[in-house]
């Protein structure tokens, strides 16, 4: 285990808002992997910070904001007839990617998004934005498919995590990785669902997850 820094409270500026949440970043980091989580969710999440801290002790640096504080979008997105609840989030994602850049502490690390339900469509419209900046993605139980209008645009390796009770997440997901350029990895867990609730199941998502950034974020160094 790594030893890390002690955890950082931080605060975003996000247009008009603020964008708060936790900063901790593992001895001799060079990856830092942001999450995302659902509007029904926030930076307290259980299953997020389990998975955040499999990855800090794996040497990866970790931040949990609270992507439903803020109030005002950052960057113009593409309006939709659909999905018009996700836009929030990934204003305010890309209003953190672009802060991370400007601070001598994370700009050096190379990021990556873990993204969950909603949020992982979010996470995917962030990637498209800013796809100089954005490494790799991880999407855990993710809606990606409303993120539909910059599948297209989504250039980065991303791992897709469904349970194998979800068959119509499994559907959402695989009909949006046909019209993503990069084509993604589905990876199904078999015994579970969105939630990964059973005993093990949510380990193995954050087993997966740090291998996959580990592997995509190196080779593209």
């Amino acid at each position: 285990m790594k030893e890390s820094r002690p955890t950082t409270s931080i605060e975003i500026p996000a247009g008009n808002a603020v964008v708060r949440g936790t900063l901790e970043i593992a001895a001799n980091a060079r990856h830092l992997i942001v999450f995302a989580h659902g509007l029904t969710s926030n930076s307290r999440s259980p299953r997020n910070r389990l998975v955040a801290r499999s990855l800090l002790h794996r040497g990866f640096a970790v931040l949990l904001p609270d992507l439903t504080c803020a109030t005002e979008p950052h960057a113009e997105l593409p309006p939709r007839r659909d999905g018009d609840s996700l836009l929030p989030t990934a204003n305010r994602l890309v209003s953190i990617i672009d802060w991370l850049g400007s601070q001598a502490a994370t700009s050096g690390l190379r990021l990556g998004l873990f993204g969950a339900g909603s949020g992982a469509a979010a996470a995917l419209v962030a990637a498209a934005l800013r796809p100089a900046k954005i490494h790799a993605v991880v999407a855990r139980g993710g809606r990606l498919d409303l993120a539909d209008d910059l599948l297209a645009e989504v250039l980065v390796p991303t791992l897709m995590l469904v349970g194998s009770k979800d068959k119509a997440l499994i559907d959402h997901n695989r009909k949006a990785g046909a019209k993503m350029r990069c084509k993604p990895m589905l990876e199904v867990i078999h015994g579970t669902n969105h939630l990964f609730a059973e005993p093990g199941k949510l380990e193995q998502v954050a087993s997966i997850s740090c291998i996959w950034f580990q592997t995509t974020l190196t080779r593209c160094a």
